[in-house]
């Protein structure tokens, strides 16, 4: 296979002579699906912000601090903002292994597909598997949090009664959720162009939210530092483990936001230079949701009037912005975490589709012929779209009458993502020892920190994959009577979906197993006008 050097020389796209570095870079691009078999089908359109707005939306800093900080402070006290770093730099581990992946397999569907890569193809179904149903429970969640802010905004919100019965708010979270969802399918069925436009205004106006609130919080500083993180209210002194205990039940707040920086990469297939763009977006994402969630954190912390004040655990991080700030200037944030919630779902929902695409692209799926099939009109695959959209709906309805089985779900679902990025590690790490792994030339590479980088991240996500899904009551049976099967539905879900998933797949699915002839690559395809050259 020829390489095409990557290096434009700092030349942007206005420079003269753009129609053949254009053409040749497209080709460069498309050799990495040659290399796994695939031709290209998926319209190349966006730009090197489009793929790092898809990693920080995924990730989502204002979502997710928004709809867990209250967790986090109940569970470990302010203290609790140490696991904020320390998850950080577990998943810094994962990102740069991710990084290495994504230089030299910047493909739809990018777990499934360094899954099946690293560790053969029964290894990669496993981990689309995981990635997948995790991805549409994850949606529903994301969607359910308008309903933490809306009402908040304003009570116009609050659709269903008053807010004050027993489902009132679980109803609404539902309704709310499910008109999310829609719009998300509408958008994502309507082609990546609009996706990534809606998205990319979105982020824009997320960060510069987000970097307001920073400064408008630090403005209104009542104690330091010193004070908020070594704050524990006692917590955890008549356990075995004392503080420790708590605070690992407490990072879950943590652990729940960041992760997802993948994305950057599941869009490769239709980004430009993916190969170069997509490693230097997933570091930045990261790193960007790293420094401004934890500067939000930490001056909300130091900003709040009473930091031993109830609402903190009721009221969370909405609560400290409007007693802070004031109703008028705290509800414009609060507006911007609507916009954070909106284009988080919005790229959740894309990186379902992509996987999807990817998964039944090999006929890993039923159907897989439909749902691999590329809209010609839209230049996205349109049936994925609505299924997901659907599924997630389904999965919202659930929440009505049972928001403790959803909220278990949820969790589990956190914890299938962590799990299908050890699918991806471990194999990855396997082949280092056995001197099989070679980055691509000219691209990103960890050099000699590869293995060690590597061990880090498996360690990490293992160890925190057993923190999730440790039987807590905590997390899997906060209300009512206490069941075994909620305190243990970490093992019992995950084993259930895994393993009835796989059986399934190794049975029925595996004997049909291979890149459809529609979606295969031909020697033609080298020579062929790539789709984002087309007239």
């Amino acid at each position: 296979m020829v390489r095409v050097s990557t290096d434009t020389g700092g030349r942007g796209p206005e420079d003269s002579e753009p129609e053949a570095p254009a053409r040749t870079q497209t080709q460069h691009d498309d050799d990495a699906l040659g290399e796994l078999g695939y031709r290209p089908e998926l319209k190349r359109t966006l730009g090197n912000f489009h793929t790092f707005a898809a990693g920080v939306s995924y990730i989502s800093i204002l979502t997710g601090t928004f709809q867990l900080f209250y967790f986090g402070v109940t569970f470990g006290g302010p203290a609790y903002w140490w696991s904020w770093p320390m998850v950080f730099a577990g998943q810094l581990m994962v990102a740069l292994c991710f990084c290495e992946l994504a230089a030299r397999y910047p493909v739809a569907g990018s777990v499934y597909n360094w899954a099946k890569t690293m560790g053969g193809p029964h290894i990669g179904w496993l981990g689309g598997w995981m990635m997948m149903t995790a991805t549409m429970v994850t949606l529903s969640a994301v969607a359910l949090a308008y309903q933490i802010t809306l009402p908040q905004i304003d009570d116009w919100f609050q659709f269903v009664g008053d807010g004050s019965g027993r489902t009132d708010a679980a109803a609404n979270a539902v309704l709310l959720g499910s008109v999310l969802v829609l719009f998300s399918t509408l958008v994502n069925a309507f082609g990546v162009k609009l996706m990534a436009r809606i998205n990319s205004a979105g982020v824009f106006i997320e960060l510069i939210a987000a970097v307001a609130l920073i400064i408008f919080l630090a403005a209104h500083i009542t104690r330091g530092p010193s004070s908020v993180l070594t704050q524990t209210y006692g917590l955890g002194s008549s356990q075995n483990l004392g503080y420790f205990g708590v605070f690992l039940t407490a990072s879950l707040a943590s652990a729940y936001v960041m992760y997802g920086f993948d994305t950057a990469s599941s869009l490769g297939e239709e980004s430009h230079n993916p190969g170069r763009n997509a490693p230097h977006a997933i570091l930045r994402a990261l790193v960007a949701s790293f420094l401004i969630g934890g500067f939000i954190l930490l001056f909300a912390l130091m900003a709040v009037p009473d930091l031993a004040a109830k609402e903190l655990s009721t009221g969370g991080l909405q609560y400290v912005v409007l007693e802070t700030l004031g109703s008028t200037i705290g509800e414009m944030f609060l507006w911007a975490v609507v916009v954070a919630i909106t284009v988080c779902v919005l790229a959740v929902h894309a990186a379902g589709i992509r996987l999807m695409f990817a998964m039944a692209r090999d006929n890993n799926l039923p159907a897989g012929s439909r749902l691999a099939r590329v809209s010609p009109r839209f230049q996205t695959p349109v049936v994925p779209a609505v299924l997901i959209g659907f599924v997630a709906v389904v999965i919202l309805v659930i929440n009505i009458n049972q928001p403790q089985i959803f909220s278990v779900i949820t969790s589990i679902a956190i914890i299938m993502i962590y799990v299908a990025y050890l699918l991806v590690t471990v194999p990855m790490l396997l082949k280092r020892l056995r001197g099989e792994w070679q980055p691509v030339e000219g691209n990103f590479s960890l050099g000699r920190f590869g293995l060690p980088v590597n061990v880090l991240a498996v360690l990490w996500g293992t160890a925190m994959s057993v923190n999730l899904a440790w039987p807590r009551a905590e997390v899997y049976n906060a209300t009512g009577p206490q069941h075994w099967y909620l305190r243990w539905g970490a093992f019992l879900f995950i084993g259930i979906v895994a393993l009835g998933g796989f059986a399934y797949y190794w049975f029925v699915q595996r004997h049909k197993t291979g890149v459809l002839d529609e979606h295969r690559f031909q020697a033609a395809d080298t020579t062929a006008t790539p789709p984002s050259a087309a007239p």
